[in-house]
């Protein structure tokens, strides 16, 4: 069986799935077949494998990271939040059903640990290594009696644990101690030792501190990985997207054209794939940020609602915050806009829903001839077809299912029949994720918004998300190459946690 590596964090948000991404980009460029791993995964952004199962979209960039194609092993639990206590329960890229976090954690989730385990064997039978990400953080005493993605799977699968902390938020030193004082002997026998990420300044200001950990816990420190600005990758969940701040942390780069084109996405409740605008914002000239105010759509180029888990509470809020009037404003005066997955369907006539709100018919914002029925069933599909003369990809993930009653086609087959969307003026939706990631599409696409805009903006003609993602990943395995002890990284991979390590008092109440 190929060796195994669980990526803990101190938090969520700590840095486990972009270390895992940069380590399996790492082993792979040394040769290493590496697949990723996360038993349970809470996300709203998700991403349609080859065989139409519905993962997290962390997990697919992973896989990428690794050069392997995505599978609903490498991710067999998903949980889609639909509120505060609920959660779409998405089971081998299926959903079985709607359960409270209570009925969850109550029973549910530990009925899973066989499923996951087996996924994580057959994995593990398959490739020289895999590389699991934790959630969380590994020491939420709460919740140990029935964790499957943790501690729970490390010592089930007799897994090496790395803990990582983010020292950008200060206080990593106690997070790391406490994160292992917290956990039980036969659990701290897993956990190897620490890595720190996003460090800011002279790393020979920090080695006093680590020397003092390691003596303290008897656990050395792997690697310090500085801080990068841009990363780009794929965020497991909308949480840290400011609602107000820039997609992206790098600047952005100068125009081809003699204009820049901006760009408003509506922050809208539940947000889901919001890396749908990852695309546009890699751009030159391109300016994306999130807004929750109508005012902030007077002076943009283009508005984009994106996808959502709770379309009818997304449209409730639309019209709450005045947003679904200027909307219509932007419509009646031929000014772009864009509707993706959940924001097409609340561009439409009316919705009748008695799957994921079980509102009944709600009347959409009427700005495209579109009538939506939930189903059951959910589409998760991998389409392609063509728009605006150019190729385009992406994949659905959604239960609405639209009745397109006028207007034109958005996207068609090679014999010109519509496949998906449709478009009024300078009004579009579409149920396809990731189609900006195509380029000429994209490219086609923003010289319309551009000449309804009135801008002189001239897209890139060499721009390649897919080379850009693929940089991406390559600085993630830098970091890694570079900033952490490799040779010691792999004997933990290959040869599992050293034995002997002490027990660090008071150990997870009994």
């Amino acid at each position: 069986m190929g060796g195994g590596l669980l990526v803990a964090g101190t938090t969520s948000d700590a840095g486990k799935s972009v270390v895992t991404a940069g380590i399996c980009r790492w082993l792979v460029r040394q040769g290493v077949k590496v697949a990723p791993f996360k038993a349970q995964n809470m996300s709203l952004n998700s991403f349609v494998t080859r065989e139409g199962a519905e993962i997290g979209r962390a997990q697919a960039m992973q896989a990428q990271a690794a050069r392997v194609e995505p599978t609903a092993l490498m991710n067999p639990v998903l949980l889609k939040p639909g509120s505060d206590r609920s959660s779409q329960v998405v089971l081998m890229g299926k959903p079985v059903g709607e359960m409270s976090a209570r009925g969850y954690h109550g029973g549910r989730q530990a009925q899973l640990l066989g499923t996951v385990l087996e996924c994580l064997a057959e994995l593990r039978g398959t490739y020289d290594a895999v590389i699991c990400e934790g959630a969380g953080s590994p020491a939420e005493i709460n919740l140990r009696r029935t964790d499957i993605v943790n501690m729970g799977i490390a010592r089930n699968a007799r897994l090496p644990v790395l803990v990582v902390g983010d020292i950008d938020r200060g206080g990593v030193f106690a997070s790391f101690f406490g994160t292992v004082a917290l956990l039980s002997p036969e659990d701290q026998a897993f956990v190897a030792g620490f890595l720190v990420n996003k460090f800011r300044g002279d790393v020979s200001l920090l080695e006093p501190g680590l020397d003092m950990l390691e003596s303290l816990t008897g656990r050395r420190t792997y690697g310090v990985l500085p801080f990068q600005h841009g990363l780009g990758i794929d965020e497991e969940d909308g949480l840290r997207v400011s609602l107000r701040g820039s997609v992206r942390e790098s600047e952005v780069a100068s125009p081809v054209g003699e204009d820049i084109l901006r760009v408003a996405v509506c922050a809208i409740p539940l947000m889901s794939n919001f890396t749908d605008v990852d695309a546009l914002a890699a751009e030159p000239g391109v300016v994306v940020r999130f807004v929750d105010r109508a005012e902030e759509l007077v002076d943009a180029d283009l508005v984009v609602v994106p996808g959502t888990r709770g379309t009818v509470r997304a449209l409730e809020w639309l019209r709450e915050r005045g947003l679904a009037d200027a909307l219509a404003r932007r419509a009646a005066q031929g000014r772009p806009v864009l509707g993706i997955c959940g924001g097409f369907q609340i561009l439409g006539e009316h919705i009748e829903d008695e799957v994921e709100s079980r509102a009944g018919r709600v009347d959409g914002l009427g700005l495209l001839p579109v009538r939506v029925r939930f189903a059951r069933e959910k589409t998760l599909t991998r389409p392609v077809g063509e728009a605006l003369g150019e190729p385009v990809e992406g994949y659905e993930i959604h239960h609405g299912v639209a009745q397109v009653t006028g207007g034109d086609a958005f996207i068609s087959d090679d014999d010109g029949h519509s496949l998906d969307g449709c478009r009024v003026g300078e009004v579009w939706g579409t149920h396809w994720h990731g189609s900006l990631e195509s380029d000429g599409f994209r490219r086609a696409f923003l010289r319309e918004v551009a000449a309804a805009a009135g801008r002189r903006f001239v897209p890139a003609a060499d721009t390649s998300f897919g080379s850009l993602r693929e940089e991406q990943l390559d600085r993630l395995g830098d970091l890694i190459e570079e900033h952490a002890d490799t040779d010691a990284l792999w004997r933990l991979i290959e040869s599992g946690a050293p034995t002997g390590l002490p027990f660090i008092p008071p150990g997870a109440p009994a």
